[in-house]
């Protein structure tokens, strides 16, 4: 590796940080975040994290949140704020780029650095580093993996070796869809060396692998994945737990409607998206490239200076990652980060070899001018998808995102807790079917008296301050004016929010607010504060 290429990765490394790091408390929690920062609250406040079969995925992400609210000094998770949260997936998608440092000998150098930018700038690797979900870690540990990986197969090194099976060990320890990812990577890894079983060398390489390096690694994998799994041996069956989760899995995989979708979902998000008049979505020149990289790696012209049986790994990996997880009916957007990955440093591939093959002056100016415009739009869309559409469904990768109007609801909740004698510990009611109130209680997480409900409780005594869904609103206003209620001992309620007295929680999900009449009238005392500081910046 030369040190042209090591500067230029080191410098793209820092412009991906720079376009991940800022405003991380902008865009609303998504409901997932929510209920893993919820997640990580008893970790932090208790020391207790038992690992569920049935949901939330594995236990880095809240292990490794660890450090940063240590780091900020927090004892609690009111004192926790989204940064300490969304800071582990940034640092994980900026590794990304810099690990291309240790496997651009076998990319090849100005691979590796087309690999690095297109990974900085792709919208959707920059969005999802920016969302606290296990996603970005496990691209992150799979491609550690496959670099460490590569490592020991150029150096027989056991430390390469342990490293390797220490991220196939997180891997495992994120999330359950890394046996797709075992998977791919193992029949990628066969059909390389069925590709290449002719050729001498290549065999050679194999069969120098040491037995005892491979059991050292192996060891490393299962150390690491039991001592996350079990908790660090406080939760013995959590063990077990990681292996009886894929009956669920297998099981979702195909059972959810609201998540299903065509085979095709993945690419068109990648290909071309518009929704209404919302701007073009596209990461089509990453596709295209790594279509070219993909048939470039069977020709004599382009291997002559990358390590062929890297990048035909990496061509059946990403090949059959791509149709695994087309094919599974259960689709989010950011499950496909796994394949775009693998596409990505294809499309470093493809970009060398398409230079390569455009001797000519001019043609190759032509062809550098057109891919310079088309990474500008990928930057300009990474721009926009961060800090204009972050949370609007104009954006493809915003998928069952919270609208920014869940920001007037806590507003709303704050300034009336200010006038109740408990403050704080008012009685706050959450009343949504099904649970389909986060990400609520991320929100109202300093309020330490909020009952989330599925439906109206009659025998209990109403909270001062209710929010709801209205398909609840019948039985609230029953209740509101139940007859076995003494009249004097009733309370009127208010709408909690301005006309049209409800807000959009996500599309096509509305919250409606109620605040009791005493409340609301303590609360007219005092002028309001909104008020206030709209006539202070009048004058």
């Amino acid at each position: 590796m030369t040190r042209k290429c090591c500067v230029l990765i080191l410098a793209v490394t820092i412009a991906a940080l720079l376009l991940r790091l800022p405003r991380l408390s902008q865009r609303p929690m998504h409901g997932d975040e929510a209920v893993h920062a919820m997640k990580f609250g008893e970790l932090l406040e208790h020391g207790k994290y038992i690992y569920d079969p049935f949901e939330y995925h594995g236990p880095t992400l809240n292990y490794l949140t660890l450090i940063p609210a240590w780091l900020s000094s927090c004892d609690n998770l009111i004192e926790v704020d989204e940064f300490d949260l969304r800071i582990v997936p940034v640092v994980c998608g900026v590794f990304l780029v810099l690990m291309l440092l240790l496997i651009a000998d076998g990319l090849g150098a100005n691979s590796a650095i087309y690999a690095a930018i297109l990974t900085a700038i792709s919208p959707a690797m920059v969005f999802y580093s920016r969302y606290y979900i296990q996603e970005m870690l496990l691209v992150c540990f799979t491609f550690a993996a496959i670099v460490f990986g590569y490592r020991y197969y150029r150096d027989r090194n056991i430390i390469w070796a342990i490293l390797t099976g220490v991220f196939i060990g997180l891997m495992h320890a994120t999330k359950e869809t890394c046996i797709i990812t075992f998977g791919s990577m193992i029949l990628a890894f066969a059909v390389v060396f069925l590709f290449r079983k002719k050729n001498y060398l290549a065999t050679e390489n194999v069969k120098q692998f040491r037995i005892l390096h491979l059991i050292a690694g192996l060891i490393a994998a299962i150390a690491i994945s039991i001592i996350f799994f079990s908790s660090f041996f406080t939760n013995p069956h959590g063990i077990i737990d990681s292996i009886l989760t894929y009956k669920t899995y297998f099981s979702r995989a195909d059972a959810s409607i609201i998540h299903n979708h065509s085979w095709s979902y993945y690419l068109k998000i990648l290909l071309f998206f518009k929704y209404d008049n919302g701007p073009i979505w596209s990461e089509g020149l990453i596709v295209i490239l790594a279509v070219i990289g993909f048939i470039a790696a069977f020709t004599k012209k382009a291997i002559s200076y990358v390590d062929t049986n890297l990048i035909r790994f990496i061509c059946f990996y990403t090949l059959l990652q791509t149709v695994i997880y087309s094919l599974i009916p259960y689709k989010t957007p950011w499950c496909m980060l796994s394949f775009l990955h693998g596409m990505i440093l294809l499309a470093g591939f493809g970009v060398t070899f398409l230079l390569q093959v455009v001797p000519k002056v001019l043609p190759r100016i032509i062809v550098i001018v057109l891919l310079s415009i088309a990474a500008f739009h990928l930057v300009f869309q990474a721009y926009q998808g961060n800090y204009k559409y972050y949370a609007d469904s104009h954006n493809p990768y915003v998928y069952a995102h919270p609208a920014n109007e869940i920001f007037t609801a806590i507003e709303k909740v704050e300034y009336y807790s200010q006038f109740h004698p408990q403050g704080k510990k008012m009685y706050i009611e959450v009343i949504c079917p099904e649970h389909d109130y986060w990400p609520l209680p991320w929100y109202l997480r300093a309020f330490s008296s909020v009952a989330y409900r599925d439906n109206v409780v009659f025998n209990e005594p109403s909270a001062s301050l209710i929010i709801a869904k209205p398909s609840v609103e019948s039985d609230l206003r029953k209740k509101f004016y139940d007859d076995s209620i003494p009249f004097e001992e009733r309370h009127m309620y208010l709408y909690l929010f301005d006309d049209p007295y409800y807000i959009w929680l996500r599309p096509e999900i509305k919250l409606e607010g109620f605040v009791r009449k005493d409340l609301w009238d303590a609360s007219r005392q005092v002028p309001d504060p909104n008020d206030f500081i709209k006539e202070q910046s009048e004058q």
